[in-house]
């Protein structure tokens, strides 16, 4: 019996196209109406992850940042895994001879050193603020994550992924979209939310379904006992699930949902 259902947002639940389509909101209607805790699992900032929480209806505690931040309703800390200083100065001096557009997250705020188009694209619909100066004017310290971003040329970003896992193994670096690049604290794991959650909640991992549809959603998946990908995943990570759903356009969350939880009986 499942007692949790721990889903990644962008490209799983909510669609660039469409946002959240009315099937998705009935089937998490129908979940929480069911005693079944619904735990977004995202790598976005918590002050934009707690916008789909309300929009959604939802009360139960939120991973974002990959899993170095869980919050609850009451916007208390549960769970919180920075990147260490060191390594976050590294990353930026890494960036600025790369020439890289890097997103800095410190305390949940955003900081970037250039107002350019690729922030303007990450930051649009996603209820966020951003900051503009020179990160030498900021204390690095309470780091949530590293973002390096080129909205152009995914094969640059796949390079960067290759290069830093080379130089920084004790970090969890790892591709969110093709274009996103995300640098963050070895335990800073949708995994390791979820796990805490488990915990936290006293519920087996056999107890848990989690959905996903990029490479940093394939931890995620292997945490649940039924670990699902969407139609739209990448190739990686269909190849760690337990079943492939169809795609977010599709309601792909919503059928799988209906298969593994409600027996068929939802799309009736």
């Amino acid at each position: 019996m499942i007692k949790m259902v721990a889903t990644d947002i962008d490209g799983t639940i909510y669609s660039l196209s469409g946002g959240f389509s009315t099937g998705v909101r009935e089937c998490i209607n129908k979940l929480t109406k069911n005693g079944i805790k619904v735990v977004l699992v995202t790598g976005r900032m918590h002050s934009s992850a707690i916008h789909v929480a309300k929009e959604l209806g939802l009360d139960t505690p939120i991973i974002s940042y990959q899993g170095g931040l869980i919050k609850d309703c009451n916007n208390k800390t549960l769970y919180q895994r920075n990147l260490p200083s060191e390594y976050a100065k590294k990353i930026i001096n890494w960036a600025r001879k790369n020439k890289a557009h890097i997103n800095l997250y410190i305390d949940d705020k955003l900081y970037v050193e250039n107002d350019n188009d690729t922030i303007k694209y990450y930051a649009h619909d996603k209820f966020i603020d951003y900051n503009v100066c020179s990160f030498d004017t900021l204390e690095i310290k309470d780091v949530n994550k590293i973002l390096a971003i080129d909205i152009n040329d995914a094969d640059r970003v796949t390079s960067w992924v290759n290069e830093l896992k080379k130089q920084y193994p004790e970090l969890y670096i790892v591709k969110s979209t093709p274009y996103f690049c995300e640098i963050g604290s070895s335990e800073a794991k949708k995994s390791c939310g979820v796990e805490f959650l488990c915990n936290l909640w006293n519920i087996n991992k056999e107890e848990v379904l989690t959905i996903g549809d990029q490479n940093n959603d394939i931890d995620l998946v292997q945490a649940g006992g039924i670990g699902v990908a969407m139609g739209n995943a990448t190739e990686e990570l269909k190849s760690c699930a337990d079943f492939i759903t169809d795609t977010v356009e599709n309601d792909g969350f919503v059928k799988a949902i209906d298969k593994f939880v409600f027996d068929g009986c939802l799309t009736k």
